[in-house]
């Protein structure tokens, strides 16, 4: 439960070798790569081997043909440093071309056949016409218009009958006329809008469209079989070239993910002369797996050191810790990754997020279902919060256990504490008035607890920076320790034995100088450096020093409250649940009663749990991490894949 330790390596050898390091460096998953850029910036002669990666634009268009074309091309592993990069590119290129080719017939084909089946669609409507097309409509002083009209419209026409038209239908079919209607050139604008008046649907037959609709429909169907067949050979020739290229596209799509690999670890290799280096941090672990890597490569050397051996790099930092902590991870990791040197908070998070979510969230029936849920979801769909959910949910259900709670249900719980463990009734009376008070006083007195440990952990933190100045005199050093605990035991002491620290005596020391070396926390840091204390004058930093100082007693009496939330969640969560069991006495028949108590648990345990959550987490981040974690650390990560 701690930060793993690590070791700096040096990986040196010649230029000639740099692809054949790098084929075993980017394979490596345990090693954190420094980029040359770290480096290079900061020693005069030495040079990066940062370059484009010419490997993504072939990659691009191989993309874009599975992509375009619904082709799959697997991947293998491939370790050949034996490539051309412009034969690939051709090669690529040449098949894209290809198949784009046969996909714009294709398109095209496509199209001619949606022309095809659109114009015989318009034929069909007026087959009971036998009239040449050609003749129809190349009349030089007759306009013909060929479509449909609702049936209740062509009653109406004889309102128009003066009009110069003739109209005539051809069949009806689901409430409108298939029908054609003639009119003059100089009529033609007057006659178009009365029927356009009446909802007529023209149709406009295609000019590629000869001879009566029932010869058109022959020769129509005839060239859309034949551009289906087109389509079809279309389809079997795009097939052809992806089988006859798929073993050689296998293998360059491969071969140039591994090469984009290699030219993206370039970025990590520096240059002086004919030498080249490699720099990195590894777990101390897997020192020897490292070295074992090139030991067929005698020109290669690996030089191991200390990890603050190279003050110009700063050590990563990763966390390892044990199957009950690691979950809660992700949790620090939202907030920051901790320094190198720094203290892993991860287990101090395990536990008290375990348990202010247990005691928010105590009831002994939910508290196994979301064990069961949690379980679920890290095992099919490996979400980390669903491991960090079986933990809680085990507090939960612990909690809920003291609380006699299960499902919501007060009293079913009594028997076995009568029975089993010889008690009168169950140990905690969530409910109970009496209980309020002594509920939330207990979560503050927690929250109080925690907060001391906090600063404890500030204190232990500090001095291994040896930041000497924020240790003794930071209100979250040993200055506000005093204060903060003077005040908790003076009240702890007034309420339990009457006895008041509030004299001379304790006040002095104990608060009123405390306060006073808070206020002066800077000016101090001066004088520890050797600096004038007041560099601005004494009577502006005065002013603002007593500001200060007020705010961080306020800053106490907030933090020290914001627990009050955790009892105040037990009373909500119980709270709810009594609403659910009324709700459920106020039905009738025992399956809607079943069915309001199990809705009524799941809406329970989904909207307050979730809330429960984030509030557990407030007071981790705000109230805990505050006061001891910088989170500044630099996360150690594979860099190149």
């Amino acid at each position: 439960m701690a930060i793993a330790k690590l070791k700096l390596f040096n990986i040196s050898s010649n230029t000639k070798n740099i692809d054949s390091i790098l084929a075993r460096v980017v394979e490596i998953d345990y090693i954190h790569l420094v980029p040359a850029s770290e480096i290079v910036d900061k020693v005069h002669g030495l040079q990066s081997y940062s370059t484009d990666n010419p490997c993504n634009i072939i990659l691009k268009e191989i993309l874009d043909v599975e992509k375009n074309y619904n082709i799959n091309i697997p991947l293998k592993e491939v370790c050949s440093l034996d490539y051309s990069l412009e034969n690939m590119r051709e090669y690529i290129h040449t098949i894209h071309e290809n198949i784009n080719q046969l996909s714009v017939h294709k398109k095209d084909t496509l199209e001619l056949i949606k022309k095809y089946q659109d114009a015989l669609t318009q034929v069909n409507n007026i087959e009971n016409l036998n009239i040449p097309l050609d003749d129809l409509f190349s009349s030089q002083y007759i306009n013909v218009r060929v479509g449909r009209i609702p049936l209740d419209s062509i009653e109406k026409l004889n309102f128009y009958s003066a009009k110069p038209f003739i109209f005539q239908t051809f069949h009806v079919e689901r409430g409108y006329a298939w029908c054609l209607y003639l009119t003059t050139t100089d009529g033609e604008r007057e006659i178009d809008n009365i029927f356009s008046s009446l909802f007529f649907d023209r149709v406009h037959i295609p000019d590629f469209v000869h001879g009566t609709p029932l010869s058109a429909q022959s020769t129509l169907k005839m060239e859309i079989e034949v551009a289906e067949q087109s389509l079809l050979e279309i389809e079997e020739d795009i097939q052809s070239i992806i089988q006859d290229s798929m073993d050689r596209l296998v293998e360059v799509k491969n071969e140039l993910l591994f090469l984009a690999k290699l030219y993206e670890a370039k970025k990590y290799v520096v240059g002086l002369g004919n030498k080249i280096n490699i720099n990195g941090f590894v777990e101390l672990d897997n020192v020897k797996k490292l070295e074992d890597l090139f030991i067929d490569m005698p020109e290669v050397e690996i030089e191991t050191r200390p990890p603050d051996y190279d003050k110009r790099l700063t050590p990563p930092t990763k966390l390892k810790n044990n199957w009950f902590t690691k979950p809660f991870g992700m949790f620090v990791e939202m907030y920051g990754v901790p320094s190198y040197h720094d203290m892993d908070p991860t287990p101090i998070v395990a536990i008290t997020y375990s348990l202010l979510f247990g005691i928010m969230f105590g009831d002994l029936g939910q508290g196994l279902l979301l064990i069961v849920l949690s379980f679920l979801l890290f095992k099919f769909k490996g979400m980390k919060l669903g491991a960090v959910g079986i933990r809680i949910g085990i507090s939960s259900a612990f909690f809920g256990f003291l609380y006699g709670s299960f499902f919501g249900n007060e009293e079913i719980l009594i028997p076995v504490f009568q029975n089993v463990f010889g008690l009168v009734d169950k140990p905690f009376h969530v409910m109970d008035s009496n209980f309020t008070m002594t509920l939330l006083i207990t979560t503050v007195a927690l929250g109080s607890i925690l907060i001391v440990t906090s600063m404890i952990l500030n204190i232990i933190t500090t001095l291994k920076r040896k930041h000497y100045a924020e240790t003794f005199f930071s209100h979250n050093g040993v200055a506000g320790l005093v204060f903060y605990g003077y005040v908790l035991v003076t009240i702890a002491l007034m309420f339990t034995t009457g006895y008041s620290l509030l004299t001379p005596l304790f006040v002095v020391p104990f608060a009123i100088l405390p306060l006073f070396i808070i206020m002066f926390k800077e000016p101090l840091e001066r004088l520890m450096h050797g600096h004038k204390m007041f560099p601005d004058g004494v009577g502006g930093f005065i002013t603002e020093a007593f500001f200060e100082a007020f705010e961080v007693v306020l800053s106490y009496i907030t933090n020290t409250m914001s627990f009050l939330r955790v009892g105040g969640f037990v009373l909500s969560h119980a709270g709810m649940m009594l609403v659910v069991f009324t709700l459920m006495e106020m039905m009738d028949g025992v399956f809607a009663q079943g069915l309001v108590l199990v809705l009524g648990n799941l809406f329970v345990m989904g909207l307050e749990g979730l809330i429960v959550g984030i509030q557990v987490l407030r007071l981790e981040f705000y109230e805990m991490f505050s006061r001891y974690f910088e989170g500044n650390g630099i996360p150690f990560k594979y860099n190149v894949n």
